[in-house]
């Protein structure tokens, strides 16, 4: 499946924030914007949270932006 994120990087910790209105998930993530380190924190969450390995969580598109396609298999 693929899901639309829009990241928070720099929270207090990582977590699913809600969903905005046209379906987007929001994610906290306590990782900094950094040389993609948000996008592995990202990664590894929702894998977590989808009960998947790590290697099946990737980011489509947005790498550098705050809303991605993340791609989940």
């Amino acid at each position: 499946m693929t899901i639309r994120v829009k990241v928070i990087p720099r929270s207090a910790k990582t977590e699913i924030a809600g969903e905005m209105a046209d379906g987007t998930l929001k994610v906290k993530v306590a990782a900094p914007p950094e040389k993609g380190k948000a996008n592995e924190a990202l990664c590894a969450f929702l894998a977590e949270h989808y009960k998947v390995p790590r290697a099946s969580v990737t980011v489509v598109s947005g790498h550098t932006a705050a809303l991605k396609l993340v791609r989940v298999t």
